[in-house]
Parts: C-alpha cells; sequence; structure tokens
C-alpha cells in the first residue's frame, strides 16, 4: 500500500530572507497531488522585540514589516492550488497580520482566503507584571527595576493542528518554537496523538531542519575551496517530503543553486542545538543521536531514527523590556599611517565620553583591525599595515536619548577636531530593548491558548 506524503517547503529562514525564494517551491509543489504546505519563519527574539516597539506606537502594527513582500507574490497560487501557508509573520500582533491579508487579497482579486490565527502567546494578557517577574530565569538575570514591554511565551505546534482542522488555508501565529511551523500540518495530516512521541520528535526535527531555509540547502555551509556549493547566487530553499512511517526526505526545487548533501543536513542538525539528545519543545523532546541519514540521488537526503521523550514541563518565555537608546556613530581613515590614526581616533572618543562624564556600555572597535575577535582596548597578534584602509565605530547605551545624541555628535566633530583625513561618517541613536528567558507553568498558557478565524 503507498504511504500518504506531505510536502512542506520553507520559503523564509528568518525576518528580511529573500522575498522571492518561495517562488520555486510553489512552483514546484503546485503540480503534487498530496497535502502541501508552505512555511514562513521569520521570527527570533530581537525581531519580536522590535514588533513589540512598533505595536506600542501604533496598535494596529507590530506584525513582521515584510509581511507584504513575503505574501504577495504567492498568496495567488497558493489559493489556487491548495498550499496551505502556515507563518509566525504575526509577531507581535497576528490578528493585524490576518487583517493585512485579507486587504492583499482584495488587491490581488483572490480567492477569499480563510486564515486561522493562534493567540495565547502574549502573556501580559493573563498575567500580572509581579508574576512574570517571579518565574525563575534562564539566564539567571534580576529584570525586577525593569518596565516590561513584552512578555510572549513560545507555544508549541498542537494549536497549529487545531487551527488547520478548522478547513483553514493560512495558519498565522505570533511566537511559538520554529519547529512547530512544520510539526504542526505533520500532526494535523498524520493524526498524531500525544503519545506518539518518536513521531513528534521526528517531526520536531524535520521543522528544525527547515526552519533557517538555506541554511540546509548549501547558504550556510559554502566556504571557497573547502566546501563549494554551485550557484549560490540561484540557491533553492528547502522542500521535506514526509511519509506516514516518520522517513523523510530533504530536497530543494529543481533549476536551483545550492546544495542538499549528508554533510550540510549534519550542519544544520547542530545549529543550536545545545544537546541533540534532548532538542527540548512543547510537543515533545526530540532526540537525534540515532538519526541516520542516506543519499537518495542528486539533492536529495534520506532522514530516519528520530526519536521522542516526554514533554518538558515548563514553557519557554521571552521577556521584553525598555533599555535605553543605542548611540552608534563610525568613521574611517585610509591611506598612510591610518591604523595609527584610527587607533587615535578611538582613544579622543573614549577620553570625550569620559570627559563628558557619560555613564554607559561604551564600545570602540576598528572595522579591518577586528570587530569580531577582538574589541579595541585588546591586544591582537594580527600582523596588520599601517597604511590601510580602517572604519571605526563607537557604540554606547544610554538611559535617555539626548546622551546616545552626545556621543554621536562626539564621533561626528573628528571631522575638524582630528585626527586629520577621517572621512564617511555616519552616525544613529536608536531605541532598545533587552530580553531574557523565563519559564513559565504551562498550566497557566494552556487555557489562554485559542483560535480565532477570519
Amino acid at each position: 500500500m503507498k504511504q500518504k506524503k506531505v510536502y512542506i517547503g520553507c520559503g523564509a529562514g528568518f525576518s528580511g530572507d529573500r522575498f522571492d525564494a518561495s517562488i520555486p517551491i510553489v512552483k514546484q509543489l503546485k503540480n503534487i497531488d498530496s497535502p502541501k504546505y508552505l512555511m514562513f519563519e521569520v521570527l527570533a527574539e530581537r525581531t519580536l522585540a522590535i514588533a513589540q516597539q512598533y505595536r506600542l506606537k501604533n496598535p494596529k502594527e507590530g506584525y513582521s514589516p515584510f509581511l507584504d513582500f513575503y505574501i504577495n507574490p504567492i498568496l495567488d497560487e497558493c489559493l489556487e492550488h491548495n498550499i496551505k501557508i502556515i507563518s509566525n509573520i504575526g509577531a507581535a500582533n497576528p490578528i493585524g497580520a490576518a487583517k493585512r491579508i485579507l486587504e492583499i487579497s482584495k488587491e490581488l482579486n483572490t480567492r477569499t482566503p480563510k486564515i486561522g490565527v493562534v493567540i495565547g502567546d502574549d502573556l501580559l494578557e493573563y498575567m500580572s507584571h509581579k508574576e512574570i517577574l517571579a518565574s525563575p530565569t534562564m539566564e539567571g538575570l534580576d529584570f525586577s527595576n525593569n518596565n516590561i514591554t513584552a512578555a510572549n511565551v513560545y507555544l508549541g505546534a498542537k494549536p497549529i493542528a487545531q487551527a488547520l482542522a478548522k478547513n483553514v488555508d493560512i495558519v498565522i501565529v505570533g511566537r511559538t518554537v520554529d519547529s512547530a511551523l512544520a510539526l504542526g500540518p505533520l500532526i494535523h495530516e498524520f493524526k498524531w496523538g500525544t503519545n506518539d512521541l518518536d513521531l513528534l520528535g521526528t517531526g520536531t526535527i524535520c521543522g528544525h531542519l527547515l526552519e533557517c531555509g538555506a541554511q540546509v540547502t548549501g547558504s550556510y555551509f559554502a566556504d571557497p575551496g573547502f566546501k563549494d556549493v554551485p550557484d549560490l547566487a540561484n540557491v533553492g530553499f528547502p522542500i521535506v517530503e514526509f511519509s506516514e512511517d516518520g522517513t523523510f526526505v530533504i530536497t530543494k526545487p529543481l533549476n536551483t543553486g545550492g546544495l542538499v548533501s549528508k554533510a550540510t543536513v549534519t550542519e544544520q542538525l547542530l545549529y543550536e542545538t545545545h544537546d541533540p539528545s534532548n532538542y527540548l519543545v512543547p510537543d515533545v523532546t526530540a532526540d537525534m543521536t540515532c538519526l541516520e541519514l542516506e543519499d537518495d540521488g542528486p539533492n536529495r537526503v534520506i532522514v530516519k531514527g528520530g526519536k521522542g521523550k516526554i514533554p518538558p514541563k515548563k514553557l519557554k518565555a521571552t521577556i521584553c523590556c525598555d533599555n535605553g537608546y543605542m548611540g552608534e556613530a563610525e568613521m574611517s581613515y585610509a591611506g598612510p599611517n591610518a591604523l595609527a590614526r584610527a587607533k587615535l581616533a578611538g582613544e579622543v572618543i573614549s577620553k570625550r565620553i569620559e570627559t563628558l562624564g557619560l555613564q554607559g556600555n561604551l564600545r570602540v572597535d576598528i572595522i579591518g583591525a577586528g570587530s569580531v575577535h577582538f574589541s579595541f582596548d585588546e591586544e591582537t597578534s594580527y600582523n596588520l599595515p599601517e597604511n590601510g584602509d580602517y572604519r571605526v565605530r563607537t557604540s554606547g547605551i544610554y538611559p535617555l536619548k539626548h546622551q546616545a545624541q552626545q556621543l554621536v555628535d562626539e564621533v561626528m566633530s573628528l571631522y575638524c577636531c582630528g585626527p586629520s583625513a577621517g572621512g564617511g561618517g555616519r552616525g544613529y541613536v536608536t531605541p532598545q530593548s533587552s530580553t531574557a528567558s523565563i519559564l513559565v507553568d504551562r498550566d497557566i498558557v494552556n487555557p489562554n491558548v485559542r483560535i480565532k478565524v477570519f
């Protein structure tokens, strides 16, 4: 008897990922006579914090600012060919995202989509600040004196499956674990229960491989001369063919660049995985240690052997708090003796900030001499040319906006206050949020998770 298969493509692996990456996926999926899904994974702690800032300024905003760019190119064909869309594009305002998609549908004159929205990740709707701050922090940070602007718990895949059971075309969520965007459709299609731990674990592993988009198809793998990837500019984003026995194939659309191999799959398996035997998500504890990878032709890898154990008792949540303003400014120095002039510029800025009495987290880097592996006040053993091209970057976080602006103004003053021949000055002041992760009891969260259909 022929096994049922479910096809899931991933059209984005982070907020601002390529807007046209889903087009080849849709082109391939629309000719397949099986359940098929397109997921967009566009949310992280940083992007959620930014989304919360937008929502606080305007209650109608707070969903991904890139929503139009992802949905416009593929909505009509997805609706026509029954490719269901699953995404955390809702960010801090999933209901607002659904309403915007309905507006896009009218603008494009498509069939009106039926949209399911999962809500309940916003802890501030049903927990007090005091209760949230009393929860244990995963990092051991003290946020008791900060103004909480947002608190979102990571939901699992079950609400997504419940939304799909309402025969919707699109499911929009806010904060979920990334892998749930794939696990939810699999639970729905194969009718897995809470005791199907190995299948839930395998579905989570599948979602983990998909969630970062082209990372599993060679993009993040590429290292010229060491790990070569063909036609990287045209890299295809991943598609999974998942069989009901729990095995699945990772591949990519035909006639696209990139590479799917046991090496690319292995790298993505280990990406952000602290303990491969205990990969914690709300629905299961996935175990990757018994996985087997097999080649199945060009750009096709079979994954099998996933396991699962009981899920954790508590759920992870992210707190966002106000954290003042960051001033960030840069100045370039090039030509003879450029490194010495860049170092002097950094020393001048540091002394000026001290003289002004600005108390903040100041950092000075010389880009070209170092910024990733060491900072301005650290020694380096690199043999750097004095006659080069260097850019001094200064940043600092301060409680008040005008203090951050003072830092920017000091860097701009280098134009005439020296050292000589600085150029290309740029400066910005931006509001900042701090985040911390806490653990909350799932018994508090579950009764507040609801599904609205538009």
